[in-house]
C-alpha cells in the first residue's frame, strides 16, 4: 500500500515538474535570439507586432500564443521597446501593454537652422518632419514669432532623452522649460547691463560658439572683441556669417571651408561684412557657454583676430591693424601649403 502511495506521488511529481517547466518554459524562460529594439507605431496591428518581434524572439508560436492570452491583440502602447536577452514571452508582452519604453538619445548639435535640426531628430521618432515644421510653426506664433526658426533661441547644444513616441509639443516643452530655468534672474540683471535684447545676445553667441569651435577657454575673449567692434561701430566682419549666409542660399545642402574676398558681399542680413550691426538673429544653436560668455565677456582692447596656424582650432588677438595683417598672412600662407580651397 505504501509503495502504491509513494509511486502515485511519484508520478504527479514527475507530471507536475513537466507540465511546470513547460508553463515556466513557455512565460518566463528566455525567449530572446538576440538584443534588439522593437518600433511600434499607434496605428500598428497584431500582426505588425508580432512581425517587428519575430525579428528576436526565439520561439514565436509560443510567443504569439502568450501575447493573445494576455491580450495583447487587443490592447498594447505604442512606444520603442528593448527586447534584451534573458526576457520571457510575459515579460515581453506586460513591457508593452505597459508602454515601458525605452527612451532614445538625441544630439542637439550647431545645426545651422530648425529645419536641419527636425531632419535629424525625425529619424528617432514616431512622428513624421512635416508634423515637426508645422507645429513648431504654431508654436512660434504663439509665441508672437514668425515661424519655427524664430525658436532657435531655445535650443542648446547638448545631449537629450526623449522617447520615441515623443510629439512636438512634447519635445519643444523640454526646451522651453530649460529656455526658462536657464535665463534666471542673475542672467537677467546681466542681460539688462549689457544693453543688448535678447536676440543680439544669441546672434554675438552663435557667432562666438562658431569663431571659438565650441572651444570654451576662447569664448570669453572673442565676445570681448566683438562687443568692442559693436560698439565702436564697426562692422563685425565674422568669417561664420558669410558661410551661413550662403549656406542658407543652398538650404545648408552645400558648405565652403574657406572665405575668399568673393564670397564677402554675399547678400544677406546675416552677412556682417555687407552689414553693420549684429544679425537679425543666431547663425546656429548654441551652448549655455556661449551665452554666458557674451553675459560675462572679457574686457579687452582687442578689435582683430586671426587663426592660429601653431595652434589649430585656437586664435591670435591684437588691436593693431599691423600685427593683424602680419597674423593674416601668415595664415593665408599657411591654408595654401595646406591645399585648402
Amino acid at each position: 500500500m505504501k509503495k502504491a502511495i509513494l509511486i502515485i506521488i511519484l508520478l504527479v511529481l514527475v507530471v507536475g515538474g513537466f507540465f511546470g517547466f513547460r508553463f515556466y518554459k513557455k512565460y518566463y524562460g528566455n525567449n530572446i535570439e538576440k538584443d534588439g529594439y522593437v518600433l511600434i507605431p499607434h496605428n500598428a496591428g497584431f500582426k505588425q507586432i508580432l512581425d517587428s518581434a519575430a525579428k528576436y524572439v526565439d520561439n514565436k508560436e509560443s510567443f504569439e500564443s502568450v501575447a493573445k492570452e494576455k491580450g495583447l491583440d487587443k490592447y498594447f502602447k505604442a512606444g520603442r521597446y528593448h527586447f534584451q536577452k534573458g526576457m520571457g514571452n510575459a515579460n515581453l508582452v506586460n513591457m508593452i501593454k505597459a508602454g515601458n519604453q525605452t527612451e532614445n538619445s538625441f544630439r542637439i548639435g550647431d545645426f545651422g537652422d530648425i529645419y536641419q535640426m527636425v531632419g535629424k531628430v525625425t529619424k528617432k521618432t514616431e512622428q513624421d518632419s512635416l508634423q515637426f515644421v508645422n507645429d513648431f510653426n504654431a508654436i512660434a506664433v504663439e509665441k508672437g514669432y514668425r515661424n519655427a526658426e524664430d525658436l532657435k533661441k531655445y535650443f542648446f547644444i547638448d545631449t537629450y532623452n526623449f522617447f520615441w513616441t515623443v510629439t512636438p509639443k512634447e519635445f519643444f516643452k523640454k526646451f522651453d522649460d530649460q529656455y526658462n530655468e536657464f535665463w534666471n534672474s542673475e542672467r537677467k540683471a546681466k542681460e539688462q547691463q549689457s544693453g543688448l535684447t535678447r536676440d543680439q545676445i544669441y546672434a554675438l553667441a552663435s557667432i562666438v560658439y562658431k569663431e571659438s569651435g565650441g572651444k570654451k577657454d576662447e569664448m570669453k575673449t572673442i565676445a570681448g572683441l566683438y562687443l568692442n567692434r559693436y560698439r565702436k561701430g564697426m562692422k563685425l566682419q565674422s568669417d561664420p556669417t558669410v558661410i551661413y549666409a550662403i549656406n542658407k542660399q543652398t538650404n545648408f545642402k552645400e558648405s565652403i571651408k574657406r572665405v575668399f574676398y568673393k564670397h564677402l558681399s554675399t547678400p544677406s542680413p546675416y552677412n556682417t561684412y555687407a552689414n553693420a550691426g549684429i544679425p537679425p538673429g543666431p547663425i546656429c544653436i548654441v551652448d549655455k557657454n556661449s551665452v554666458d560668455a557674451v553675459l560675462n565677456a572679457e574686457k579687452n582692447d582687442y578689435i582683430f583676430m586671426c587663426a592660429d596656424p601653431a595652434r589649430f582650432g585656437y586664435h591670435k588677438f591684437t588691436a593693431s591693424a599691423e600685427q593683424h595683417a602680419i597674423n593674416a598672412k601668415a595664415y593665408q600662407e599657411w591654408l595654401n601649403s595646406k591645399n585648402i580651397k
